[in-house]
């Protein structure tokens, strides 16, 4: 007779020497029959944002429907065509000025998430609306170690004015715990990898730092934690664990790398554990956002690639102009061949973020086909500002895929994003400035 392995308490950890180390999400962990079946799994919230707008005329598929062809921005996309939504029309009316200045990045931005009209203000006296992730991230409460984790790759602006007349709260991210309260992007993987896996008051700062340069792991400090548990487990949590681990520990090894060089530039000085590359910061923040979900710390994230009004270059794919500048490329060819190369840029991380997501198994399925993934920009035209067709791509085994979604342009993005809501059973009937929920977002 098999007696039945003992069930996992959801809040068991690995623990060693002032380190705690969370657990995937194991069968262990679900005692019952359906413990393997997806439709059991949580269902997760991401968001993947990119500043400065869109050459929309390579990122709009001409044609409606399935089996629409790849525009040029979209090629990147190829492999995961079955789990993706493309949508034209959406838009933001609550980023107009409605008697403001005329600055359109201090709005749009953090109406993205919100479907809100900010108030136009320098000062600390900002305000705008929750964000749909921390609608999402409340709904679960206390589900997850973490409510919700917000990265990006650049850092925060000095307060003050960012866009004309708006804080610099308003572009720093995307994210709104509640209409006073814009959640901060952590850019340094140390620090998220400290958030995620360290104990904050075993050791300061410079003996964290002293850690990292003698190459030590935090998997070393849980390693008889690690074997005892692994004892307990069937083969599939085994072999589940050891690729958690294993993926934990090219993270770490990543981050000492960047660390021990101290993550200098001829020209600047970053924190230690930003990497010299913008290809391996960007890859490493997604691989941290991907091991917190398979970890199971959070459902809820979201992910900048850059900050509104960023003005990075990039001379690696021959473009060294400013990012912010050829957004107003004033219809100038040049300009806009270099900005759709940027654009492209952007959704082959984007690709790579859904990658990651897909190769992590998840019951009979993946951790992407339990995950919504919201892609998108503030800005559509980003030479007009224009707030009234956004490019949107929803991604993910939660909606149907293969799809190209023409809506009539201005409709509100609001009405996506309480659909999407509702997609993650959260039971409202409006967010931002929504009319309805957007029924093409479900329809096959």
């Amino acid at each position: 007779m098999i007696l039945p392995r003992p069930a996992i308490s959801r809040r068991t950890m690995l623990r060693g020497a002032g380190t705690m180390l969370a657990l995937p999400f194991l069968e262990a962990m679900m005692p019952d029959a359906r413990a393997a079946d997806l439709a059991s799994r949580p269902k997760r919230l991401q968001v993947f944002y990119s500043p400065n707008g869109m050459m929309m005329d390579a990122f709009r598929p001409t044609a409606q429907g399935k089996g629409f062809a790849l525009p040029s921005t979209l090629e990147p996309l190829a492999p995961h065509r079955a789990q993706i939504s493309v949508f034209s029309g959406l838009g933001h009316p609550q980023a107009a000025a409605m008697g403001d200045i005329a600055a359109g990045h201090g709005r749009s931005c953090p109406a993205f998430l919100t479907g809100t009209h900010v108030k136009q203000t320098e000062g600390t006296d900002i305000r705008c609306a929750v964000s749909i992730d921390q609608v999402y991230a409340q709904h679960l409460g206390d589900a997850t170690m973490l409510s919700s984790l917000e990265l990006g790759i650049d850092p925060a602006s000095l307060l003050g004015s960012c866009d004309i007349g708006y804080s610099c709260a308003y572009t720093n991210g995307i994210s709104w715990m509640n209409p006073n309260v814009p959640l901060p992007v952590t850019a340094n993987p140390r620090d998220v990898f400290e958030r995620l896996f360290g104990d904050g008051d075993a050791l300061d700062a410079q003996s964290r730092l002293a850690q990292a340069r003698r190459q030590t792991s935090i998997l070393d400090f849980v390693r008889d934690d690690t074997q005892r548990l692994s004892g307990r487990l069937g083969v599939e949590d085994r072999r589940k664990l050891d690729e958690y681990l294993e993926a934990t520990r090219d993270i770490e090894k990543r981050i000492q790398r960047a660390a021990v060089s101290g993550g200098q530039q001829t020209d600047m000085e970053r924190p230690a554990g930003i990497p010299d590359s913008f290809d391996e910061h960007v890859r490493m923040m997604i691989d941290l956002q991907v091991l917190a979900m398979q970890a199971d710390i959070t459902r809820v994230g979201s992910f900048m690639i850059g900050r509104e009004l960023s003005n990075r270059t990039y001379p690696e794919i021959g473009v060294p102009d400013s990012h912010h500048m050829l957004s107003h490329h004033g219809n100038n060819p040049e300009k806009m061949a270099k900005l759709a190369k940027i654009n492209r840029h952007h959704m082959e991380y984007f690709a790579y973020y859904l990658d990651r997501m897909k190769a992590v198994k998840d019951g009979d399925g993946t951790l992407l086909d339990r995950t919504m993934v919201i892609r998108g920009s503030a800005f559509g035209d980003s030479n007009q500002h224009d707030h009234m067709d956004l490019p949107v791509i929803v991604a993910g085994g939660l909606v149907p895929g293969d799809r190209s979604v023409s809506v009539p342009k201005g409709t509100t993005m609001s009405n996506l994003l309480l659909a999407a809501l509702n997609v993650l059973d959260v039971p409202t009937k409006s967010f931002g400035d929504s009319n309805a929920p957007l029924a093409e977002l479900v329809r096959a």
